[in-house]
C-alpha cells in the first residue's frame, strides 16, 4: 500500500505503524546509521584505529557468520535467519560493554558461480558482481549491523593476494614429526646440507644435483604435487573433491558421471596434523555432534600393521590345498583394527589400481586348478580377468566411499551395512595366494572395488566371520567363512558378528576377550616379524586442484625439470587473466583435462627472474586453479585488518581481536580456564561441520606454527542455526509445484491449476519451489517485522516451520509497541513523566532481568516473548506510558528491531529537549527528517550505543506471594502474604481462610506443612 493510500484511507490513523511507515523509517535509519559511521569498530592500531576510539578500551567481541555464496537466485527467508541471529546478539553486546566486530563478506570463487555464469551466458565476474549487488542489498534492507569497511570478496585481487601468499607459505614448510609442528623448509635444506638430518635415500646432501634435491624437498613440502586418483567428471571438464559428489556417485553439481583417474594435483598435507585436529577439539566450545563428525572424518583408528608373504609357486593352488606353501620376499601389507581376527582370514583383497597387482599377475599365466568359475568373472587368465575388470570399474561411476572397505574401522554402522546388502560385491580372482602369517593357510587374493588404494594400505585382509562387507563378499563368491568371536546365542548365525565376545577357532588366542586377544596378537606379530602396532587415519591429503577457470591461480611456475617453483612475494598477486572463452569444454571419458588457463599461452609461459640475480629464465606457469574452499579458510583474519597493503594481518590486531590482546595469558574470564581464543561467537549451517571448518583449522594451525598468528584455534564458539522448513508441494508425478500458486486448506485438500497436490515438507528452497522471497516480506510488513519473526519462531539452533500467514502476530506485536508510545491520530508521545507504580515497575524489572539473561544465551524466541509480555500490560493499563518503562522498553528491543526502536527512541530524547509537536511530513509519510531534525548532526546519540537496561536486584524478589492452601490434598482457598513470613505466620493465616476453615472444623490436623514461596497443606 502507497503512503498516499494510507493517507487517503480514513479507516486508518494517519500515525499507524505499517508497511509505508516501517519502510521509511528502515530506509531512513539505515543510511543514517551509515552516514554516523555507527557500525564502524576499531582496531588498537593501524588503518583502522582512530575511527571511534571512544570504545577500543571496551572488551573485543569477535562475532562471525560463515558468509554466503552469492547465488544468482538471490536470498530466500531462511539464508538470513543465523545473521539476523548474529546481529541480534552484537547489538545485545554493544549495549552491555563489549567493543564489536561484525561484518560480511562473500565467499565468491568455485564450480557454482561459473555454472551459473555459463547457464547465464554471463562471464563469472560479471555474474558474481551482479549477484553480489543483488544479495547485498536484500541483506541491507534488513538493517545489519555490519563494519562495512571490513567487508570482503574473495575474488578481489586485494584479497586473494594474499590467499596465494598464504599457499605460498605451506609451499614453503615442512611438517616436523619429532616437534609435530610446521617448520619453514629452509631449515630443512640446512639440517640435510650439514648431516644433522640423514637424506631419505641415505646419500650425501652435498652430492646430489640440483634436481635430486629438488625432488627430495617437494616430497616434504606441506603443499606438494603427486599422482594421485581423482574424481573426473567429464561432464564438467574439472576433477572435484570427495565432497562435491553425491552419494550416488555422480556429481552434486548438474548430477553428471564421475570416473576414477590419476592425475597430477596439487595436494595439501593435513593428515600430518591429524592427530592435533582430534586432540584440539577439546578445546572448543562447539555442538557435540560436529566434534563427532570431525573425529569420524579424520578417523583415527588404532591397531596392527601386517605383513601378509605371497605364495611361492609358480601357479598358485586353489584356497587351503594340501600343498606346503612356502613363500616369496614379497608381502601384502594391510592395516586393521582387529588383529585379534587373523585366525578367521579366508581371502585377501588388493584395490584394482594397487601396485603389486600387475606385478603378482605376471607371475601367473593359467587359473590354478579347481578355481571356481565364480572367481574368474568368465576370463581364460588372471591377467585378461584383471583387465576385464579394470575396464568394468572405469566405466561406471566413483565408488561410494560408504560402501567402501575401510581397513581403519572393521566395523560398519547400520546404514553401510544396508547398503552393503543392497549392492553385489563384485572383484576378481588374481590367479595368486597369499599365506596366513599364524597358520600358513594358502588363501586366494582378489582385487574388488569395495577396497581403495586411498584407504589404509589399499588392502584388507577378509575375515567374513567379523565383517559385514567381508561376508557379503564371501557370500557373493561362496569363500569360506570362520568365525573367531563367539557370538552371543541371540545372534543371527546367516549374519557376520561385529561385537565383543570370547576367541575362537583362533589358537594361542583362544579364551580371551577382544582387547586381551589385540595385546596377545601384536605382542606375536612384533616378535616373528609379522607386523607391529599402528594408526592410521581415514583422512586422506587434500586435493587442491581444479580444473576450472573461476578460482585462484596458484602463485607457483615450473622450471625446465618440471619442478615447481614459488613465486617471490614481490611477484604477487598473479592475477587471473580476463579469459573470453572461459568454460570448461565438456569432455569425453577418456579426454585428459583441458585447464581453462591453457589456453592464455602468453599468460602459461613466461620468463621471470626469480633467482633476483639478473637472469631471466623460461617458466610454465600452474594451469590449474585453487578449490572454493581456499579463500574460506582464512577469511575471519582479514576481517580484522583489510586495509593492510603490507600484511594479511597485522600481528597485534591479530593478538587483539583473536587473542584478548595476549596470547601468553589466555585466561576465560568467567571459568579462569585456558582461554583457546579465536573467534569468540561463529554461526553456520550444520552442512559445513566437516570441511570448511576442518579446513580453516588446518591453515590456521600452520599459520601458528609459522608464527603469524597467535592462538590455536580459529573459532571459540560454535552454533549450528536451524534450518527454516516450509511446505512443499508435488504433483502424481512427484514433482514439485510453486508453492505459492496452490489452493486450499490441510483439511480440504491443496489443488495447483485445478489439478491434486500433496502437501509435503522440506527444507525452503529453489528447488522445492517454495522459497519466500525477504522482498516479499519487506513489502508487506517491513524488516523489523521479518527479524521478530524470524527470531520468535523457535530456538536459533533447532529448525521451525515458516508460515507467511503467521507473520501477521510479529507484525501486530510491533503496532501494538508503537501505539504504547505514539499516539496513532495526533503522532505525540504517549509517554508521561510520573514513575511507574510498583507492580508495573517490579514488572519491568523481572522482564529486563529475563530478557537480559535470555539474549546473552541467544534465547531470542523467550526473550521476545517476556517482552511481549510487558508489552501486553501497557497495552491494557489507562494512561500514558511512564517514561522509564518506555525507554527500557525500547531498550530492550533495539536488538531485536533496531529501525523501530531508533525512531522511538530518538522521540523519546528529543521529547526530553524539545518542545513541539509530533507531525507527519504532508508529501512523504509518518515521521520524515523534519521530525527529528536534530538526529542529522555529528552528535547523534544513537540507541545502538546505548546502556542496556540492568534490573534493581531488590525488585526480582515479590513483597507478597499468593500461596493455594489444600487440605487433604485438594486446593481449597489461597492467600496473599508477605514473602519473607515466617513459617508460624503463614500457617496462621491459612487458618483464617474461610473455605479452608470450612474444611477442617471438628476435625483433627495431623500434619501442617509450608513449603516456603510455594503452597500451604494440611493433613486432617
Amino acid at each position: 500500500m502507497s503512503t498516499s493510500q494510507v493517507m487517503s484511507n480514513t479507516d486508518t490513523p494517519p500515525f499507524r505503524y505499517n508497511a509505508a511507515l516501517a519502510a521509511e523509517i528502515e530506509s531512513r535509519w539505515q543510511q543514517n546509521w551509515l552516514e554516523h559511521k555507527i557500525y564502524e569498530t576499531p582496531n588498537p592500531i593501524g588503518g583502522l584505529a582512530e575511527d571511534n576510539n571512544t570504545v577500543a578500551h571496551l572488551p573485543k567481541l569477535f562475532i562471525m557468520d560463515m558468509f554466503p555464496y552469492p547465488s544468482g537466485s538471490g536470498l530466500h527467508v531462511g539464508h538470513p535467519l543465523g545473521y539476523i541471529a548474529t546481529d541480534v546478539y552484537s547489538r545485545f553486546k554493544r549495549m552491555t560493554g563489549f567493543n564489536v566486530l561484525h561484518t560480511m563478506g562473500f565467499d565468491a570463487f568455485g564450480l557454482p558461480a561459473e555454472e551459473h555464469a555459463r547457464q547465464t551466458g554471463q562471464h563469472p565476474r560479471t555474474n558474481t558482481e551482479a549477484n553480489i549487488a543483488n544479495m547485498t542489498r536484500q541483506l541491507d534492507r534488513l538493517g545489519l549491523g555490519h563494519d562495512k569497511r571490513r567487508a570482503i570478496n574473495t575474488t578481489d585481487v586485494d584479497y586473494y593476494r594474499w590467499t596465494q601468499w598464504i599457499f605460498l607459505q605451506m609451499f614453503n614448510s615442512w611438517f616436523d614429526p619429532e616437534t609435530e609442528r610446521a617448520r619453514p623448509i629452509h631449515e630443512l635444506v640446512s639440517e640435510f646440507n650439514n648431516g644433522s638430518r640423514p637424506t631419505p635415500n641415505g646419500a650425501a646432501w652435498t652430492d646430489m644435483n640440483s634436481k635430486q634435491k629438488a625432488s627430495i624437498i617437494n616430497n616434504h613440502r606441506l603443499a606438494y604435487v603427486a599422482d594421485v586418483p581423482v574424481n573426473w567428471c567429464p561432464a564438467l571438464g574439472t576433477v572435484l573433491s570427495n565432497e562435491e559428489i553425491t552419494a550416488q556417485g555422480r556429481s552434486e553439481r548438474g548430477n553428471h558421471e564421475v570416473f576414477q583417474r590419476p592425475l597430477k594435483q596439487w595436494m595439501l598435507r593435513i593428515t600430518a596434523y591429524a592427530d592435533r585436529l582430534i586432540q584440539d577439539l577439546d578445546l572448543l566450545d562447539w555442538p557435540e555432534s560436529v566434534k563427532t563428525m570431525q573425529q569420524n572424518w579424520i578417523g583415527r583408528s588404532v591397531g596392527a600393521r601386517i605383513s601378509f608373504p605371497v605364495a611361492n609357486t609358480a601357479i598358485s593352488q586353489a584356497a587351503n590345498a594340501d600343498t606346503p606353501p612356502t613363500s616369496t620376499d614379497t608381502t601384502i601389507d594391510v592395516f586393521t583394527t582387529r588383529p585379534d581376527t587373523i585366525f578367521g582370514v579366508t581371502y585377501m583383497v588388493l584395490a584394482p589400481d594397487h601396485p603389486l597387482v600387475d606385478t603378482l599377475v605376471a607371475q601367473v599365466d593359467k587359473w590354478p586348478e579347481a578355481t571356481s568359475s565364480i572367481w574368474t568373472g568368465g576370463a581364460s587368465t588372471p591377467s585378461e580377468a584383471v583387465a576385464n575388470y579394470r575396464a568394468q570399474i572405469s566405466n561406471s561411476t566413483t565408488t561410494n566411499s560408504s560402501e567402501t572397505h575401510d581397513s581403519a574401522n572393521a566395523q560398519h554402522d547400520a546404514e553401510a551395512s544396508d547398503k552393503t546388502e543392497a549392492r553385489h560385491k563384485t572383484g576378481v580372482y588374481i590367479g595368486v595366494d597369499a599365506l596366513v602369517p599364524v597358520n600358513g593357510r594358502r588363501v586366494p587374493i582378489f582385487i574388488a572395488d569395495y577396497v581403495l588404494m586411498s584407504y589404509g594400505t589399499g588392502a584388507v585382509m577378509a575375515v567374513p566371520g567379523e565383517d559385514e562387507r567381508d561376508w557379503a563378499f564371501a557370500k557373493e563368491h561362496k569363500l569360506p567363512i570362520i568365525r573367531t568371536v563367539q557370538p552371543p546365542s541371540s545372534h543371527n548365525l546367516d549374519e557376520a558378528y561385529t561385537g565383543d565376545g570370547t576367541a575362537i577357532n583362533s589358537g594361542f588366542l583362544n579364551g580371551l576377550d577382544v582387547e586381551a586377544a589385540k595385546v596377545r596378537i601384536v605382542d606375536w606379530l612384533a616378535q616373528t616379524g609379522h607386523g607391529t602396532a599402528a594408526v592410521t587415519y581415514k583422512l586422506r591429503d587434500w586435493l587442491f586442484s581444479r580444473q576450472r577457470y573461476w578460482g585462484e591461480p596458484f602463485p607457483i611456475v615450473f622450471n625446465d625439470d618440471d619442478m615447481p617453483v614459488g613465486l617471490p612475494e614481490s611477484m604477487l598477486p598473479v592475477k587471473l587473466p580476463d579469459l573470453m572463452d572461459w568454460r570448461p569444454r565438456s569432455l569425453n571419458v577418456d579426454s585428459p583435462p583441458e585447464p581453462p588457463l591453457g589456453r592464455v599461452t602468453d599468460w602459461v609461459n613466461v620468463k621471470l627472474d626469480i633467482e633476483c640475480d639478473g637472469n631471466y629464465r623460461s617458466y610454465r606457469r600452474e594451469l590449474n586453479t585453487m578449490p572454493q574452499w581456499a579463500g574460506s579458510c582464512w577469511y575471519y583474519l582479514r576481517y580484522l585488518d583489510p586495509l593492510n597493503e603490507k600484511e594479511f594481518v597485522d600481528r597485534e590486531v591479530e593478538r587483539y581481536w583473536m587473542s584478548g590482546g595476549d596470547a601468553d595469558t589466555l585466561i576465560d574470564g568467567e571459568t579462569g580456564a585456558l582461554d583457546v581464543g579465536g573467534v569468540d561467537l561463529y554461526v553456520g549451517g550444520v552442512e559445513h561441520a566437516v570441511l570448511h571448518l576442518l579446513y580453516a583449522r588446518f591453515w590456521h594451525k600452520v599459520l601458528y606454527d609459522l608464527g603469524f598468528v597467535s592462538n590455536v584455534e580459529p573459532f571459540k564458539r560454535l552454533v549450528n542455526q536451524g534450518y527454516v522448513l516450509a511446505a512443499a508441494f508435488q504433483d502424481e508425478r512427484g514433482v514439485y509445484v510453486p508453492a505459492d500458486e496452490v489452493e486450499g486448506t490441510i483439511e480440504k485438500g491443496f489443488t495447483y491449476c485445478g489439478q491434486k497436490v500433496n502437501r509435503v515438507s522440506g527444507k525452503m528452497g529453489k528447488s522445492l519451489k517454495n522459497a519466500v522471497t525477504p522482498d516479499d516480506m519487506y513489502a508487506s510488513y517491513g524488516a523489523d517485522t521479518l527479524r521478530l519473526y524470524e527470531m520468535f519462531m523457535g530456538p536459533i539452533d533447532q529448525d521451525r516451520p515458516w508460515e507467511t500467514r503467521s507473520v501477521v502476530g510479529s507484525h501486530r506485536m510491533l503496532q501494538r509497541v508503537w501505539r504504547n508510545i505514539v499516539d496513532e491520530h495526533s503522532g505525540k508521545l504517549r509517554v508521561c513523566k510520573e514513575p511507574a507504580d510498583r507492580d508495573l515497575r517490579q514488572l519491568l524489572h523481572k522482564t529486563v532481568h529475563g530478557v537480559h539473561t535470555d539474549m546473552n544465551n541467544l534465547r531470542f524466541n523467550t526473550a521476545i516473548a517476556k517482552i511481549t509480555e510487558l508489552n501486553n500490560v501497557l497495552t491494557r493499563r489507562d494512561g500514558d506510558v511512564p517514561h522509564e518503562v518506555a525507554e527500557a522498553l525500547i531498550k530492550m528491543l533495539a536488538p531485536l528491531v533496531p529501525h523501530i526502536a531508533e525512531e522511538l527512541w530518538q522521540r523519546l530524547q528529543n521529547s526530553e529537549h524539545i518542545e513541539r509537536e509530533h507531525t507527519l511530513h504532508q508529501d512523504v509519510a509518518p515521521q520524515s527528517q523534519d521530525a527529528a531534525p536534530s538526529l542529522h548532526s555529528a552528535s547523534l546519540h544513537s540507541v545502538v550505543w546505548e546502556k542496556f537496561p540492568e534490573a534493581d536486584a531488590s525488585l526480582l524478589v515479590d513483597k507478597t506471594v499468593e500461596l493455594p492452601v489444600q487440605v487433604n490434598g485438594k486446593v481449597r482457598g489461597r492467600i496473599e502474604v508477605d514473602a519473607n513470613a515466617e513459617t508460624s505466620d503463614v500457617i496462621a493465616a491459612a487458618l483464617t481462610e474461610p473455605n479452608v476453615l470450612s474444611h477442617i472444623a471438628g476435625k483433627q490436623i495431623r500434619k501442617q506443612i509450608y513449603v516456603n514461596g510455594k503452597i500451604v497443606t494440611f493433613v486432617v
